[in-house]
């Protein structure tokens, strides 16, 4: 805790000369940063969102997809930047361990406002921070490694904007198959390698198969197969993040679950859009 308490006391802004809005969490595990990032990026225009794109096989800086064309595979990409390259059509996507040489790349291809990956702890950037708040607090509120947070709890402090599930915004779930919604069959399997994959039983009816993987598990084929074979008269449902990994092996009973946000119709963003306008 100390450490991260100097880095930022002693760390000087950069101001890069385009709005930066930083979405992240100080928790440990996912906390719908994805999500919440496709649906306040589709507000705006000529928008590059930076991410570190975890799992991927690559190091270094790629223009995964510029202005929708999508210009790298998902072994360069990895899962959470590709699921953003197709879900968002108008926007550059960049992958990087440095996000300020990803930066200054976006203003290089045209792009006027910067969405941050969880950019919270990256305090020499100057950046609107939205923290967002788990509807359950980890019980334990110390700092790994013995706890639940990567920062300490107090450090909401430092949000330019909080968005707390079920407060603030509320994740609704379909079942799609080829774009259509579809209904449960009766054996109903989940296979997914996100974060805390418990937390999608919420969201459907009891006694369902969870069949996870470690966050940003690449799937090889024999696991495939044999899981394919293993569950052929099942329903298996998988998240966004792990469908442009699944799609390649023709899974005939694979279906999605579509995650939508709803911010609520309080929340205000004034403050935010504010600081937009002074890079105008």
């Amino acid at each position: 805790m100390l450490i991260i308490l100097t880095k930022r006391t002693f760390a000087k802004e950069i101001d890069f000369g385009i709005p930066v809005i930083s979405i992240g969490n100080i928790i440990v595990g996912g906390s719908g940063k994805t999500p919440i990032t496709i649906k306040l990026v589709t507000s705006y225009n000529n928008v590059c969102v930076i991410l570190r794109g975890y799992g991927r096989a690559s190091k270094g800086l790629y223009v995964v997809s510029n202005k929708g064309k999508i210009l790298e595979d998902i072994s360069i990409s990895g899962d959470e930047a590709m699921l953003l390259a197709k879900s968002l059509p108008k926007t550059t996507i960049i992958v990087s361990e440095d996000r300020s040489k990803a930066i200054l790349k976006a203003k290089e291809l045209g792009c006027k406002i910067v969405f941050l990956d969880d950019g919270f702890s990256k305090y020499n950037i100057k950046k609107f921070n939205i923290l967002l708040r788990p509807k359950d607090e980890p019980t334990n509120f110390y700092c790994l490694p013995s706890g639940g947070y990567r920062e300490p709890k107090g450090f909401y402090s430092y949000a330019d904007l909080e968005l707390k599930e079920n407060r603030d915004f509320k994740r609704i779930i379909s079942i799609k198959k080829d774009n259509k919604i579809v209904s449960l069959n009766e054996k109903v399997i989940i296979l997914t390698a996100i974060s805390k994959p418990k937390r999608l039983l919420d969201f459907l009816p009891k006694d369902i198969k969870l069949l996870s993987y470690p966050d940003h598990h690449t799937f090889i084929k024999e696991e495939i197969e044999e899981i394919k074979e293993k569950y052929k008269e099942y329903q298996i449902l998988t998240t966004g993040k792990d469908l442009v990994k699944l799609e390649k092996f023709n899974i005939k009973n694979l279906c999605l679950m579509d995650l939508d946000i709803k911010i609520d119709d309080k929340v205000d963003f004034f403050m935010m859009n504010e600081y937009i306008k002074r890079y105008k």
